[in-house]
């Protein structure tokens, strides 16, 4: 995925809201974009991540395997690590990685 090679923030950082707006030149609509591709990143990120550790589970668990599988725990720490679904998404917006249709564009070209 292109997520895990992704530069984007891992820290919060303030953003200009003009500079987010001018792709769309609608605030709103720049949100909703944002917010739609955040999800899609999300559940991108959440059904590999459950992927991997579902090769760790085991049909009997017991107590010394719950605290000593460290694998499961690095594959963890490694996803904590990534940049939030948010600030992917911001960043593919700058970089024009996004594509989207607004239907108000569509009906008036016809």
């Amino acid at each position: 995925m292109a997520y895990k090679d992704s530069t984007a923030e891992r820290t919060t950082i303030t953003r200009s809201l003009r500079e987010l707006e001018s792709e769309t030149s609608n605030i709103y609509e720049t949100i909703t974009v944002l917010s739609k591709r955040s999800n899609q990143i999300n559940i991108e990120m959440k059904e590999e991540l459950n992927q991997k550790l579902d090769e760790f589970a085991t049909s009997t668990d017991n107590l010394e395997e719950i605290f000593e599988n460290r694998e499961q725990i690095e594959v963890s720490r490694y996803y904590e690590r990534l940049p939030k679904s948010g600030a992917i998404a911001i960043q593919e917006l700058e970089n024009e990685k996004i594509f989207w249709k607004s239907p108000e564009n569509e009906d008036s070209n016809e």
